[in-house]
């Protein structure tokens, strides 16, 4: 029930709903902290779990949607985006979402972030991604998550 939810976890559901998306987030017993936890919870392939990460392209903040069956490397992925990647700190993190790492959300933001989407993720029918809050997670699919983001799809293998 949505009352119930975190209140970051509500507005991303408010962002999902005013995107076009059912937003329905639901609340797990226990944090999934990590993609290994969410996919275990859910009963869900890995690689259908959504991570949402911060980096900085040179200067400027990105959003990486990946594969939770991958690890962003920073070389490839910064060629890719035609800039050095480095990875945000976790203040950063939080100031830039005003989600707690571990429950990033791909949307609800302050600020909307440049986002890259891991194409790898369109290989699951069903993906997976947290809900602004390590107990929350929402459904949608590769296609529903580039609409929802404006989000450009890349090789991050």
């Amino acid at each position: 029930m949505r009352r119930s939810l975190p209140p970051v976890a509500a507005k991303v559901s408010d962002t999902l709903i005013a995107r076009g998306h059912h937003g329905v987030i639901i609340t797990q017993p226990q944090p999934t902290h990590t993609a290994a936890e969410a996919a275990q919870a859910l009963n869900v392939p890995v690689g259908a779990i959504t991570k949402s990460l911060v980096f900085l392209l040179d200067e400027d903040p990105v959003l990486l949607l990946v594969s939770g069956e991958h690890q962003v490397h920073l070389e490839r992925t910064g060629r890719r985006l035609e800039g050095r990647l480095t990875r945000a700190t976790a203040a950063m993190v939080r100031e830039l979402t005003g989600q707690p790492i571990g429950g990033v959300a791909p949307v609800g933001h302050p600020v909307n972030l440049p986002t890259y989407i891991d194409t790898a993720l369109s290989r699951h029918t069903e993906l997976w991604a947290a809900g602004g809050h390590p107990n929350t997670l929402f459904r949608t699919t590769f296609g529903e998550l580039v609409r929802i983001t404006a989000g450009l799809a890349i090789d991050m293998d």
